[in-house]
């Protein structure tokens, strides 16, 4: 069984043989998603806009400009499939097809998603635990690299599986399972990684002898990690039990699809709203632009060194009008 197809054509299938009642299918998920998506486009949009454009590269600028380009082409995936729902549910007619492509396409953002996320925690837990190696080794543009090799094999497992998995032709069952396998594989990786580092980096900076200041970078990457493992995750999961375990998409099992890929959709929605929060934190100024807050989001500067300053370039203002 496929997770990336089969997900989106079985919940409505009765199970007579085996007696359980037929699934009812419900809307209540598929507006869910329309309004998170639509939330989540204009958000990742303004992010995309302004590190595209507006603001100068930075390594950790690249990463987030990738991660939220991957979350815009999930939310495109799943904007259009819940409208696809909405139309089989009032009868206009939608083809299967479209159903298996969007199935398909979804898993690339998910997995290009979660190896930029893995990859900005790993490179800053590295950058925390050994600076002077870190900041001695690492190529300039590592982030670029890292990047374009991420979307090429997220590409590579999503044309692979979409190949074996009989859309386009014949079923290769072994070679189709050894796929499944590969990405299974690889996103267990991921987790682990992303984990690991996470944890690592946590408590090095709360922890320790000599304790890192907290800057708004950790926070901001803390909390987008912390949102992924609530509402990011659960998909994942999801897909792993499908194929292991054969976990079947009739009752009680009926809609569990459904209410991981909303959680998903508010993963990939969240990231721009922690981003402005995070940079509007303590900003004393009244007018703030969103390219300035975005940039505060992505300080590395500890909170008490960005308030020392900001403190006394204030004072020299209101002694220079004094005088």
């Amino acid at each position: 069984m496929d997770p990336t197809i089969s997900s989106h054509d079985t919940e409505s299938t009765p199970l007579n043989e085996t007696g359980h009642p037929k699934c009812s299918p419900i809307l209540t998920p598929s507006f869910l998603v329309l309004f998170t998506t639509l939330v989540g486009l204009a958000g990742n949009t303004i992010v995309l806009w302004l590190l595209g454009f507006r603001m100068r590269r930075k390594a950790i600028s690249v990463y987030i400009l990738n991660l939220a380009l991957a979350d815009s082409f999930f939310l495109c995936c799943h904007f259009i499939d819940s409208l696809l729902r909405i139309s089989d549910f009032y009868g206009i007619y939608a083809h299967k097809l479209s159903k298996d492509i969007l199935g398909n396409a979804a898993i690339i953002p998910y997995i290009s998603g979660l190896s930029v996320l893995s990859a900005i925690s790993t490179e800053r837990c590295l950058s925390v635990l050994w600076p002077i190696w870190y900041h001695c080794h690492r190529p300039r543009n590592m982030s670029a690299i890292i990047c374009a090799l991420i979307w090429v094999l997220s590409f590579l497992m999503g044309i692979l599986d979409w190949f074996f998995s009989g859309f386009l032709g014949e079923t290769h069952h072994h070679l189709w399972k050894n796929v499944d396998f590969i990405i299974t594989a690889f996103l267990i990786f991921l987790f682990m990684l992303l984990s690991g580092s996470s944890l690592a980096l946590l408590l090095r900076i709360l922890c320790g002898p000599r304790r890192k200041p907290l800057s708004r970078l950790y926070v901001t990457i803390s909390l987008t990690v912390m949102v992924y493992l609530i509402c990011g995750l659960p998909l994942g999961l999801y897909l792993f039990l499908l194929y292991w375990f054969g976990v079947h998409l009739h009752h009680p099992f009926c809609h569990i699809y459904q209410v991981t890929a909303v959680l998903s959709c508010v993963n990939s929605s969240a990231n721009p709203i922690i981003y402005f929060l995070v940079g509007s934190f303590r900003h004393h100024r009244k007018h703030r632009s969103l390219k300035t807050v975005l940039k505060r989001a992505l300080e590395d500067t500890p909170e008490e060194d960005e308030y020392t300053d900001s403190h006394i370039h204030k004072t020299t203002e209101i002694s220079e009008s004094r005088c």
